[in-house]
């Protein structure tokens, strides 16, 4: 029997990428799956973007760059950070990496030792926990509220935070839930995070897909203390729908980004050279913002589609969505219900059955730290949603 490491025995795999594998297997095999699982564009990535590697790999740009990415990337992050958020860095305090998971993986294993608590809101990023305890670290999870819009408030926050407390993850526009901290909420945890020490990870990877008007706001921007205890991370994944090409970033201290430096070149090395040249074409070029404009019209009417049927259901309930592109769907009244003898008693059944027998992709909010619920993705065509919805409340009305 092979021995593993008690390293990674500690963690649990990633339930998104499970069944998004497995509904593919079943697509391979000639079955009808519509996918509301996955949390990735499914738009193109805009040609403008592709030209640019295609460019840079036909001008030889394929060899090792520096570790921590391209100087003409960085001073492109540089300034997005400065007009798009009021914030103001040097390169030596941007380290690019191999998309924002990455780069949230190397932040942990920089900052955080062993025994030291992490305080994650929940409902939260499948993956956070996770790489809190690859880092030796201890996840302590706070159940957040539907009635708070399933936001951390600082009250709650003082409630939980021991001597051993080190960092906090913040997650603006949230997945799974589309919530979005306002500037007077983070104002609030701020002075908490401050009050503790506390670092703060702020992963700000969804800030472009925002509705009805609402505006982004990142807690590094409310004053120069909590910016020198801020982490921000962000990527080009889910703006510039180029998920595939794993390229992200961190924006952050000094004496951090250089630590994290130092990891990255003795693990993975740089970021893909010609992405880079990419990501760079992605953030400069003059046609970004109609591109991004056009995506997020079509999200919002994906999004408005999506809840204007489901209000039509019984015995569901959602909050709308201010970002990012998932709907988190209470589906406890199914509970104790019965699928072919099966008693339902958990949004993994729940899930399971339903891509059995409705051919539905959805991810269930065990995932997420809420077992009530399950996230859907309407990062999928209108047709291919209320194909989706069709085939969930047949299933449903199935149940007994």
């Amino acid at each position: 029997m092979v021995k593993l490491s008690q390293r990674i025995g500690r963690i649990n795999p990633s339930l998104t990428l499970a069944i998004t594998a497995k509904a593919k297997e079943m697509q391979r095999q000639g079955l009808k799956i519509v996918g509301l699982a996955a949390g990735e564009p499914d738009f193109d990535t805009p040609q403008y973007i592709k030209e640019a590697a295609i460019k840079a790999l036909g001008e030889g740009f394929t060899k090792y760059t520096p570790a921590s990415g391209i100087i003409e990337l960085k001073e492109a992050i540089v300034r997005k950070l400065k007009e798009d958020n009021a914030l103001e860095y040097r390169t030596d305090e941007i380290i690019v990496s191999c998309g924002a998971k990455h780069a949230l993986y190397n932040i942990m294993q920089t900052l955080c030792d062993e025994g030291d608590e992490v305080v994650i809101p929940a409902p939260y990023w499948v993956t956070y926990p996770e790489q809190v305890k690859l880092a030796g670290g201890i996840p302590v999870v706070i159940p957040t509220l539907e009635e708070r819009n399933f936001k951390l408030s600082a009250n709650l926050l003082r409630r939980v935070i021991t001597e051993r407390a080190r960092i906090i993850i913040l997650n603006s526009p949230s997945n799974p839930t589309g919530a979005i901290y306002s500037k007077d909420e983070l104002e609030e945890l701020k002075e908490v995070c401050l009050e503790y020490n506390l670092w703060v990870i702020s992963d700000e990877i969804y800030e472009k897909i925002i509705y009805d008007g609402k505006k982004h706001s990142s807690i590094a921007s409310l004053g120069k203390e909590i910016k020198r205890k801020t982490l921000l991370v962000n990527g080009l994944s889910k703006t510039y729908a180029m998920t595939g090409w794993r390229i992200g970033y961190t924006a952050g201290p000094r004496e951090i980004i250089r630590a994290m430096g130092n990891l990255q070149s003795q693990s993975t090395s740089n970021p893909t050279s010609f992405v880079q040249k990419a990501a760079l074409a992605a953030l400069t070029d003059s046609r970004r913002e109609s591109v991004i404009a056009e995506m997020l019209k079509k999200f919002q009417e994906r999004r408005d589609f999506l809840t204007m049927e489901l209000s039509k259901w019984e015995k569901v309930r959602f909050l709308n969505p201010d970002g990012a592109f998932y709907l988190f769907l209470d589906i406890s009244e199914y509970f104790g219900c019965s699928f072919k003898g099966k008693t339902i008693k958990t949004s993994v059944q729940f899930s399971d059955f339903l891509l059995e027998e409705g051919k539905v992709a959805v991810i269930p909010g065990s995932a997420f730290g809420k077992d009530e619920y399950i996230r859907i993705s309407f990062a999928n065509s209108i047709e291919n949603i209320a194909e989706g919805l069709k085939r969930i409340k047949k299933f449903l009305e199935s149940l007994s």
